[in-house]
């Protein structure tokens, strides 16, 4: 036995007996009816939503992560646990699911077994708390493999949905997660022995959850840009763009990294910004802030979900205004690696491009995407309804967010139909497998059962009629 084998071994061993016991309550949970496991769901949900225990998580989250914001954290694990029940509520996920007479198809829901949820650091509650949720409404075990930063809130979230798991007599082992300290190669064997992989995170982690060999859905880089086109109401926009890209100190995938402005209204909306805080960025104090962003070509840490005001600081910037602003403001022309503001920045640093009007607008998006960020969603603020189509049509996106709040609107609003997640599929734009929103589907087989109807064979005639027309035969 090599050393490598021997020091292999006991990792194995480990998540071997982790899985072990998921199976066991999975295999409680495959024969509970609807009720018992929306029982199971409430009970989880309740873990997060109770006030004290939402707190006591936001708190702990910050203290330590040192990523984002107490309040917004609370808001978010709130928000984002009511809207997925929404979702939910009276979901069939147990037994024959749907019927269609005409073809003779009935759907059964079945479990896909054991998850693997890999979460991130930068929503070590929330993220988790989705993903369990959506695991039990399918009858699935679930075993999440945290950020070592998110390590700690993790766990906390897990022993307070087993205190509730104690209260419905439910097996504890339905919910477990890798024992601190978290390895990458514990986490990589628990990708090899679940039934299913869905990652939220880095793109290491992502690429390393579809070679694992176990199915996988994983999600793409955000790098989210946002058009405001001449037409737009530049204040409304303006206060939307800022109260996104503040959330949370811009955590989320789904916070803008770009705005691109048509002329018409570009010295408008940047005064707009200004007046809710924006401070434009420029000469030696934004060479200051690209050394400081990006030390060695990647970003740093150390700026991850940090207030404006503390990155200004630490960057050592001269401009008095920086340090109280909101959001810096970075003009930029360029995109790619020389250009490292056309980047994702997980903070409230903001890019400016300017555009003759909105198919130029378009085109840098593109320019962007193609560096980083393709499939995600693009955010868009007009008067003109037809512009969201053309970019649903034209752009490598997965969702087009219009007039909205982009971080609240792109994981599901309370006042649109997008499922409430925090896992964006990016689609084949951004390698990933999906281009939903995350939600309980992504969690579940499907058996379908199929049955004879009266045979109707339709003729060639009937199908290429239209083709024999023009073309002849």
């Amino acid at each position: 036995m090599t050393v490598e084998t021997r020091s292999a071994a006991p990792v194995k061993d480990a998540v071997a007996a982790l899985v072990r016991r998921a199976r066991a309550a999975q295999a409680i949970a495959d024969g509970y009816d609807q009720a018992r496991i929306d029982e199971l769901v409430a009970a989880a949900a309740w873990a997060i939503l109770e006030p004290a225990r939402n707190r006591a998580l936001s708190e702990l989250a910050v203290r330590d992560t040192a990523i984002g914001d107490v309040e917004d954290k609370v808001l978010k694990n709130h928000r984002k646990t009511v809207g997925l029940l929404r979702d939910l509520r009276g979901m069939k996920t147990v037994g024959v699911i749907s019927e269609d007479p005409a073809k003779g198809i009935v759907e059964i829901a079945r479990p896909v077994g054991v998850v693997c949820a890999i979460t991130p650091s930068t929503n070590p509650a929330a993220t988790p708390a989705n993903k369990i949720i959506n695991s039990l409404k399918a009858r699935n075990a679930v075993v999440v493999a945290p950020s070592p930063k998110g390590a700690s809130t993790c766990a906390m979230l897990i022993e307070y949905i087993h205190a509730e798991f104690e209260k419905i007599g439910a097996p504890e082992d339905l919910v477990q997660m890798l024992p601190a300290p978290v390895t990458k190669d514990a986490t990589a064997e628990l990708m090899r022995q679940c039934d299913l992989v869905v990652a939220t995170g880095s793109q290491s982690n992502v690429r390393a959850a579809y070679a694992s060999g176990t199915p996988a859905f994983g999600v793409g880089a955000g790098n989210v840009a946002s058009i405001v086109d001449e037409t737009a109401d530049v204040d409304d926009a303006a206060a939307k763009i800022v109260q996104s890209k503040t959330f949370d100190n811009a955590t989320s995938c789904s916070s803008e990294n770009s705005l691109v402005l048509v002329e018409a209204i570009a010295e408008r909306m940047l005064e707009a910004l200004q007046r809710n805080g924006c401070v434009v960025v420029e000469g030696k104090d934004r060479r200051k802030l690209e050394e400081f962003m990006w030390p060695e070509g990647k970003l740093s840490s150390a700026v991850i979900g940090q207030p404006a005001p503390a990155i200004a600081q630490r960057a050592g910037l001269a401009s008095p205004q920086a340090k109280s602003a909101r959001v810096l403001l970075v003009e930029e022309k360029g995109f790619g690696p020389s250009h490292p503001f056309s980047m994702e920045k997980l903070s409230p640093v903001l890019t400016v491009y300017r555009a003759r009007d909105f198919g130029e607008a378009k085109e840098i998006v593109r320019r962007i995407y193609a560096y980083q960020g393709a499939g995600h969603s693009v955010s868009l603020h007009t008067r003109i309804e037809e512009r969201a189509l053309d970019l649903g049509l034209t752009l490598p996106v997965a969702r087009v967010i219009v007039n909205q709040v982009h971080v609240v609107g792109n994981g599901g609003g309370f006042d649109n139909g997008l499922p409430f997640s925090l896992s964006m599929g990016c689609g084949t734009w951004g390698r990933n497998n999906f281009s939903d929103n995350l939600n309980v589907r992504q969690y579940m087989n499907i058996t379908r059962v199929s049955r004879p109807i009266p045979e109707r064979m339709p003729t060639v005639d009937e199908l290429l009629g239209g083709y024999f027309e023009r073309w002849g035969k």
